[in-house]
């Protein structure tokens, strides 16, 4: 098909922009908050820029469970969508909260746990202490982050995306320069160093929510959505929720702890390691995140598709979607490759402390090298998993991240570690090594297509409590 005749087809690529767009901008803005938050860490201090990733991916990990299974209500709004049953939209979004609510009170309680945590470490004891405040103020932000991103579905799942870009683009003109005046201390506000960070993170959570909440629970919404009377928890939605949602949760933890495992291994090298593969890591999100909103644009179309009881428009609007992935991710893979200094030096720290980022540097120069070769396979395998899940394949998705992660990172790197071996470009290898057998079975897996198979929400008997 031509490009023209695939821009105007339904599930093609002025589609997927229409809802893909808006997503890209959202986790765009989010990238920004991280971004910025790490520079302006990186030039307060290098400990407090060592220390942020470490507490921040730890942090994330414990999240991330809940944050998958949370963010499966997207699936479900996008398919009675597509099936024309608008009012069990309500229903599927409440059983999120149901589940966000205490998932939100458990993780505020492990910040008691910071502290043996992170003694684990084995990082500089200056760095475990900022590591140890940085987690904790992050974890007790965690109820609103995770209420936040399950409203935030009731836009999404349905297609409309703009809502969600526009709450996301307006917290940057909170987060940041609160950012910047907690960290440092400007104006009325204490100088708090990375605690600073933690709380403007905390912050910007909170307004997108109350923002969310004002929007969502009128008048206009319960006419259509029935989203104040269907407020009580339905057993059976919420148990079909968790069949497909748990395995999208382990998912994501399992992703999010070979990753973890991934930068607690090089922290064990050196601060000047750790310190390059912050910021790298950073700087990567500038690809990695927007290609995450078009792995939910995926999930969206897909559902949709899924829900009409599509499976080939399903496959068309994942193919359009990869299409606009890979054209991005090709072009920032060019800029890491060319413009690896440039980046790095914008973690550049003020003063003398500045004079010691010079290894960093050198060291960051390699691994920029790194991104720039698997930001195409990553971007294979976030799209093709979107289709998987917006189809409901979430089982699959699971046993794979799992048996990857530990195959490919956590034991080569434990081998590593026991024999004693530093170099840096080891961890780096088996994370290109992970990326590119997850691309390769993901895209395997939707081109067999077992998927299409998958009845995810009943399409001819709606589900009551």
């Amino acid at each position: 098909m031509s490009v023209i005749k695939r821009w105007h087809a339904q599930g093609g690529y002025k589609e997927a922009l229409n809802i893909g767009f808006p997503l890209v901008v959202s986790m765009i803005s989010n990238t920004v908050m991280t971004f910025t938050d790490r520079i302006f860490l990186g030039n307060y201090s290098l400990e407090a820029l060592a220390a942020s990733l470490p507490a921040s991916i730890m942090a994330f990990l414990f999240l991330s469970f809940f944050m998958g299974v949370s963010e499966y209500v997207n699936v479900f709004i996008a398919q009675y969508t597509g099936a024309c049953r608008p009012a069990d939209v309500g229903r599927a979004l409440w059983q999120g909260i149901w589940f966000c609510a205490p998932s939100g009170l458990f993780l505020a309680a492990l910040l008691f746990i910071a502290d043996p945590l992170f003694g684990l470490s084995g990082h500089p004891a200056p760095i475990r202490q900022l590591e140890v405040i940085y987690f904790q103020i992050l974890t007790v932000g965690s109820l609103p982050c995770l209420l936040g991103m399950c409203l935030s579905n009731f836009f999404a799942g349905r297609g409309l995306t703009k809502p969600v870009m526009l709450i996301s683009m307006g917290s940057i003109f909170i987060n940041v320069p609160l950012d910047y005046c907690l960290i440092n201390g400007i104006g009325p506000f204490p100088e708090m160093g990375i605690a600073g960070a933690g709380v403007a993170t905390v912050i910007g959570f909170i307004v997108p929510l109350i923002v969310y909440g004002m929007l969502i629970f009128t008048r206009k919404n319960e006419a259509v959505y029935k989203v104040r009377s269907a407020w009580r928890f339905d057993r059976k939605l919420f148990g079909r929720f968790l069949h497909f949602g748990l395995p999208g949760g382990v998912q994501f933890f399992l992703d999010m702890f070979a990753i973890s495992f991934f930068v607690f291994i090089v922290g064990r090298f050196g601060p000047v390691e750790l310190a390059s593969t912050s910021a790298v890591f950073s700087i990567y999100n500038l690809a990695f995140l927007p290609t995450i909103g078009l792995h939910v644009a995926a999930s969206i179309m897909v559902g949709q598709a899924m829900g009409d009881n599509n499976p080939n428009r399903a496959a068309f609007a994942t193919h359009s979607v990869l299409h606009l992935a890979l054209a991005y991710m090709g072009f920032m893979a060019v800029v890491f490759w060319v413009m690896p200094e440039f980046l790095l030096n914008l973690f550049r720290a003020r003063g003398e402390a500045g004079v010691e980022f010079g290894d960093v540097l050198v060291m960051g120069e390699v691994l920029m090298r790194y991104c720039a070769l698997f930001t195409l396979l990553d971007a294979v395998a976030i799209v093709y998993m979107g289709g998987l899940k917006g189809a409901g394949d979430t089982r699959f998705i699971m046993a794979v991240m799992g048996v990857s992660s530990i195959v490919c990172i956590v034991i080569p790197l434990l081998i590593l570690n026991g024999l004693g071996v530093n170099s840096i470009h080891g961890p780096w290898i088996f994370l290109l090594v992970y990326v590119l057998i997850l691309a390769s079975t993901f895209s395997l897996r939707f081109t067999k297509g077992p998927w299409r198979r998958i009845d995810l929400i009943g399409r001819d008997t709606p589900e009551r409590s």
